[in-house]
């Protein structure tokens, strides 16, 4: 059995009020050669004054002190992190009493009666501790990394919203305005060609301008719409309409309210996922009817987008390249918030995005 792969000596504190029982203990572990340094203490003072200056790899408790037992050293012990492996060493306690203390988080225990089996009882110990603190920094590292991507994602997520915006201004001002120049120029040609095949030719165009300009409008609210502005309840609607004119699909917005107060970056959350909702729709559900809901009732705002549709397998989501719902999630968790989807085949769909309003408060805007 390997106590120690460092090659240096355990570190043991041993917690006795017997110095023949001490002595015992160290002589048991040199004759298992156990390379050991031990520290001795048989006051619950004294035991905690070593724990706070010293650094061990096992504590080894009798159970029975004067005027204290092991559990009022493993209360000391145990609310420090990291702490060392704690084996019950004793005489004095039944199988029950004993079991209760490993509920508690001690380590094991060893009768005195059959102290030979201690070096055994160390080694499985330290085992089972080394392991434990391995899960914990996994998990430690884990949930540091997941913190890194959220925040990534909400980086990035800002970033697309802010170039969105850059791109939807230089189309409004610098596109938009050139082609509004061309249509002024275009009328004024119409007004004053004489042949018939030039102004046939100035309406084709005038016609093919303003199909551009319808182009550029909508492209320019699908990146960065001057909606938001009005509330989110106003671009959803705005939302729902669209796609019900392009679809022919009855599209029903049911509100909480007029007008629901949202931090911007909610809005924005909110509206992204309402327009993914309704794309997905328009590619995949060959539905007959859409309702959008929206709610702002016992602190958390919900927006929900179901079809009655052809439905998927929920499986579908956990594909490598099932970047859409799953984007909405890692948008959701921007704010705080989650999304679900409830879908059965040939059931329809259910997107729906919740946020916590007290936590979503002090975001920033995009």
């Amino acid at each position: 059995m390997v106590f120690n792969t460092s090659g240096q000596s355990l570190r043991i504190l041993h917690l006795e009020d017997s110095a023949a029982d001490h002595t015992l203990t160290s002589i048991t572990l040199r004759r298992a050669k156990v390379e050991h340094m031990m520290w001795h203490a048989d006051t619950l003072e004294a035991f905690r004054d070593l724990i706070d200056k010293q650094v061990f790899d096992v504590i080894l408790a009798d159970y029975k002190l004067p005027g204290f037992t092991a559990l009022d050293a493993w209360e000391l012990v145990s609310s420090q992190p990291r702490h060392p492996p704690f084996i019950l060493l004793s005489g004095a306690i039944g199988e029950a009493a004993a079991v209760d203390a490993m509920r508690l988080g001690i380590a094991d225990y060893v009768l005195k009666d059959e102290i030979s089996r201690l070096p055994h009882v160390i080694a499985r110990a330290r085992e089972v501790h080394e392991a434990r603190l391995s899960r914990e920094q996994a998990a430690h590292e884990l949930a540091a990394s997941q913190q890194r991507l959220a925040e990534l994602t909400e980086h990035l997520q800002s970033s697309i919203e802010q170039e969105r915006a850059a791109i939807a201004r230089e189309i409004h001002d610098d596109i938009g305005g050139s082609l509004t120049a061309i249509r002024f120029d275009l009328a004024w040609i119409d007004r004053h060609a004489q042949q018939a095949d030039i102004r046939e030719h100035v309406q084709a165009a005038t016609a093919m301008l303003q199909h551009a300009l319808g182009a550029s409008q909508r492209i320019m609210m699908n990146l960065r719409p001057p909606i938001l502005d009005q509330g989110l309840v106003a671009a959803v609607q705005w939302l729902a309409d669209s796609f019900e004119r392009r679809s022919g699909v009855p599209t029903r917005l049911q509100s909480s309210a007029d007008a629901i107060d949202l931090p911007a970056s909610v809005q924005l959350v909110a509206y992204r996922t309402a327009q993914e909702a309704l794309t997905n729709i328009s590619k995949y559900a060959a539905c007959t009817a859409v309702h959008i809901d929206l709610s702002d009732t016992e602190g958390v705002f919900t927006l929900e987008v179901t079809d009655n549709g052809r439905g998927y397998d929920p499986l579908s989501l956990k594909k490598p390249k099932a970047f859409g719902i799953n984007g909405l999630r890692e948008r959701a968790r921007t704010v705080n918030g989650w999304l679900d989807v409830s879908s059965r085949p040939g059931q329809g769909t259910s997107v729906i995005l919740s946020v916590p309003l007290e936590s979503s408060v002090g975001k920033g805007d995009d």
